[in-house]
């Protein structure tokens, strides 16, 4: 019992010290005075409340299930179910557009997005076991290619949409070649200090990129050839005069989901033929571990390279879609906390899952746009979820089933 109430006390102290300067402290002007106020009854009662948890509740589950000797397997996914599911999730998208208003439809084309980003990582983090916490660089060099490629040369979406593509996945095997030789944290700080290498090139050269303002006026992508616009350009036509519509905001918001769609959808699709590949399989094998990998005659250095490489080119994808989406990006719209939410749903969908990534982006996206009067606790619950996650479910929301042989006793 001393033990357990020792331990409750320095956990309620360290809740204590990381509460204080993010919850605890308030900034109050009187004047030209400026200081901060210590609030003591959210200090205090964090700290209780970790404390009573230590001491009681923790213990109290302790006891409940210490009797339970075996484990329960978790559920998982075998072939027909998965793609069941993946059918059934497409029907219901192709669908969902058409029966609600424009802000739904806007926040599902924002989970396309981070689908095919997770899809994306899934491939560098779930397939071949590379952590890597810059993946958000790959995401901007899409959106500025797009970007750039209007801005200087007047490209459109389509035209731009394969260069922004192919420009990642150039950028994702440059990274790969400083990161053969590294594993586990030491790669994760590598790719972590790229993707800000690559922020601060954006706002530092801003002779090229306008620096923190961005660049502006992105146009949509448009349908044939055809703008999907009010009022077309001179000597064009717009796509609701060709068909004789009459102009609606919701049919561009429809147009840019369908567009997120099949992306999407593309993404899935080569995702999971090539695990199905040799490739795939040389993934797999870098993953369980490499020195057998290296044993069996494969070459760690081009099974690296290929999984950044085309976890890259979906990144640059999804980065020009967003540019065409917003209209505008600028170097702030590509922080860390971008690579910390995509490989966020990555690790709670279920690592090499892809049903469980797509599954893990609609929480992940939805969820805080339905409890927006929590919007200040948000990445306090969100960071609770991920430890709850991890301590009682540390294989994902829906694991992917992996061949295995049992030898009996």
């Amino acid at each position: 019992m001393g033990t357990t109430v020792k331990n409750a006390l320095i956990a309620a102290f360290m809740a204590g010290v990381i509460i204080a300067p993010i919850f605890g402290l308030q900034i109050v002007r009187q004047g030209m005075v400026t200081h901060l106020e210590p609030e003591w009854d959210m200090i205090i009662g964090g700290m209780a409340i970790v404390f009573i948890f230590q001491a009681f509740i923790r213990p109290l589950f302790a006891r409940m299930f210490a009797g339970q000797r075996t484990k329960r397997a978790l559920p998982v996914l075998t072939d027909p179910v998965r793609r069941a599911l993946i059918f059934l999730l497409i029907a219901i998208a192709l669908i969902f557009p058409f029966f609600i208003g424009r802000g739904q439809v806007d926040i599902a084309t924002l989970v396309l997005i981070y689908v095919m980003l997770g899809l994306g990582l899934n491939i560098v983090v779930g397939f071949a076991g590379l952590l890597d916490l810059g993946f958000v660089g790959f995401y901007a060099v899409g959106a500025y290619t797009y970007a750039l490629l209007y801005y200087w040369a007047g490209w459109g979406f389509w035209q731009a949409l394969p260069l922004a593509g192919a420009m990642s996945a150039l950028f994702g095997f440059v990274l790969g070649f400083p990161v053969l030789r590294l594993r586990g944290d030491y790669l994760a700080i590598v790719t972590l200090g790229f993707g800000e290498i690559i922020r601060l090139l954006l706002i530092n050269m801003s002779f090229l990129t306008n620096g923190p303002d961005g660049i502006s006026g992105i146009p949509k992508p448009t349908v044939f050839g055809f703008p999907m616009l009010r009022r077309a350009p001179e000597g064009q036509t717009t796509f609701h005069q060709l068909v004789g519509w009459e102009f609606s905001n919701q049919d561009v918001i429809v147009f840019l989901y369908l567009m997120a769609l099949c992306l999407a959808i593309l993404a899935l699709y080569v995702s999971n033929r090539v695990i199905r590949m040799p490739i795939g399989r040389a993934w797999e094998a870098l993953r369980e571990d490499e020195i057998a990998c290296r044993s069996l005659g494969l070459n760690p250095t081009r099974i690296k390279l290929s999984a950044f490489t085309m976890g890259a080119m979906f990144a640059g994808l999804g980065g020009a879609f967003f540019a065409a989406r917003q209209g505008l990006v600028n170097p702030e719209s590509f922080t860390f906390m971008e690579s910390a939410l995509i490989l966020a749903i990555v690790v709670l969908g279920g690592m090499g899952s892809q049903v469980g990534v797509i599954l893990a982006a609609i929480i992940l996206t939805v969820v805080p746009e339905i409890a927006r009067e929590f919007a200040e606790y948000r990445m306090l619950i969100f960071g609770l979820v991920m430890v709850l996650m991890m301590m009682w479910r540390p294989q994902g929301l829906l694991p992917v089933k992996r061949p295995q042989v049992e030898l009996k006793a």
